[in-house]
């Protein structure tokens, strides 16, 4: 019982206050960035369920490349974090200069696999024309896109590591507005223009993306911010021992980040087998899943922060009493997030009015397995994202992911769905066994404490 007091001790006064000042504005971001996809389903929505379903798997094919780049991202935000956790200002920026270099490279290598392959990349989870047909035109535009995310994510990793979250969370906000501006003059065609649908989201999705990268990187170019890095900052990072221990970091992160977002499409694909309706039910289940979860990312984010600037500032008895009091309030915050979605799901459902009756109620089913996903996700997501991948220990997350996804995740819901023809429902709920699985191997890999690493000695 003391050990559980001093734990819980260890989250109050100041640690509280970074906490959450670093948290909401993450939280916040976060369900901006879900927006957009909300915004392009909703209005969408209003043409017909074949562009909803269209726009969600090429949304989740877009999430797949996302995600991707974030996991490149993940290398500069550990050592940011514990550059400035050990008050080194150069490293600060030669490591935000280094992640958006790297970043943009793999952000061409997205970029022409959906320019060159977006038919290929649809047929992998529907076989309906028209829904091919309509993500494919989606996708194609929206690949350029991925520069912009490249671009926002390594400075925003930049930011965190300094408790300066809001900022991008501002420029994110001014993105999500254009958005919303340009899909209903655009999809709808407004001032003259004509009516374009899903191409004209297409194309509002990209424009958004530039607004928010040019004031983003104009207003820190004009402050003389920190992170604002010029050519001799990137020449400085460009060091082989630097980019070697940058891709020991990011590389094993970004695979993970990969299999893990591309099982999401699989799962997706599996879905589609049981027609058009289940797919468009988890179209509509997708943005509102993320937006939902982005409490709790916002705190396993922050958490990661603070976690780095201890193991920078090697603080390691302190830094696992408060790993642990993190990941006891990620799962509280998830029980109060599942009780608000499942009360608030009509209102929710009643924007998307294009549904018919039979996917309405199928919806309603699904949110009632998301309010428990929620919740199964909490920890996994704090140990994850917000403990372990702080201390550099990328390749046990790997390992756990590929386990609890592609080993038994993933087959168990093919047999729900292929062998034992279950419906929809079912096959979503069993989307959810992988997160069991991960609480098995993540709650004795935290109390291990293998995982608290300093990632900086050789630069002090």
């Amino acid at each position: 019982m003391s050990k559980i007091i001093t734990i819980l001790s260890s989250i109050r006064g100041n640690f509280v206050r970074q906490l959450i000042a670093i948290a909401i504005p993450i939280a916040v971001q976060n369900i901006l960035f879900s927006s957009r996809g909300l915004v392009d389903v909703i209005m969408l929505g209003q043409l017909g369920e074949a562009e909803i379903a269209a726009v969600g798997v090429a949304a989740r094919a877009t999430f797949v490349s996302t995600i991707m780049l974030v996991g490149v991202t993940t290398g500069g935000a550990l050592l940011t974090a514990q550059y400035w956790g050990a008050v080194n200002k150069q490293g600060v920026r030669e490591s935000t200069a280094l992640t958006c270099l790297i970043s943009m490279f793999f952000a061409t290598i997205t970029v022409l696999l959906f320019l060159l392959f977006s038919e290929s990349v649809m047929a992998v989870a529907t076989d309906s024309p028209d829904v091919i047909r309509f993500g494919s035109e989606y996708l194609q535009i929206t690949s350029v896109s991925m520069y912009a995310v490249a671009m926002g994510s390594s400075m925003a990793v930049g930011l965190r590591a300094m408790h300066k979250p809001g900022i991008s969370t501002f420029f994110s906000a001014i993105g999500i507005g254009s958005n919303v501006v340009l899909n209903w003059i655009l999809i709808f065609g407004h001032f003259g223009l004509p009516a374009m649908g899903i191409v004209g989201a297409a194309i509002a999705t990209v424009l958004s993306g530039v607004i928010e990268i040019v004031t983003l990187y104009g207003y820190l170019y004009r402050k003389q911010h920190l992170l604002a890095f010029g050519w001799y900052d990137v020449v400085a990072a460009v060091n082989l021992r630097k980019v070697k221990r940058f891709l020991q970091l990011s590389l094993p992160t970004t695979f993970n980040f990969l299999i893990w977002s591309g099982g999401l499409f699989v799962y997706h694909a599996i879905m589609g087998l049981s027609g058009v309706q289940g797919l468009a039910a988890l179209s509509v289940m997708t943005p509102v899943e993320s937006i939902s979860l982005s409490f709790m990312i916002g705190i396993s984010s922050a958490a990661a922060v603070l976690v780095g600037n201890q193991l920078g500032a090697k603080e390691y008895e302190k830094t696992y009493e408060q790993a642990i009091a993190l990941t006891i309030l990620c799962v509280f915050a998830s029980i109060v997030i599942a009780f608000l979605l499942y009360l608030l799901q009509t209102p929710i459902l009643d924007a998307f009015s294009a549904l018919t009756p039979e996917t309405r109620a199928l919806a309603e089913k699904f949110i009632a397995i998301l309010s428990i996903g929620i919740v199964l996700r909490s920890f996994p997501m704090s140990a994850i994202v917000g403990v372990l991948r702080a201390g550099g220990d990328v390749k046990f997350c790997l390992y756990q992911d590929i386990c609890a996804q592609w080993v038994i995740g993933i087959p168990v819901t093919a047999i729900v769905a292929v062998m034992f023809h279950a419906p929809p429902e079912w096959v979503y709920l069993a989307f959810l066994t992988e997160e069991c699985v991960k609480w098995i191997g993540s709650i004795p890999r935290i109390r291990s404490k293998k995982w608290m690493r300093n990632l900086i000695d050789s630069d002090m």
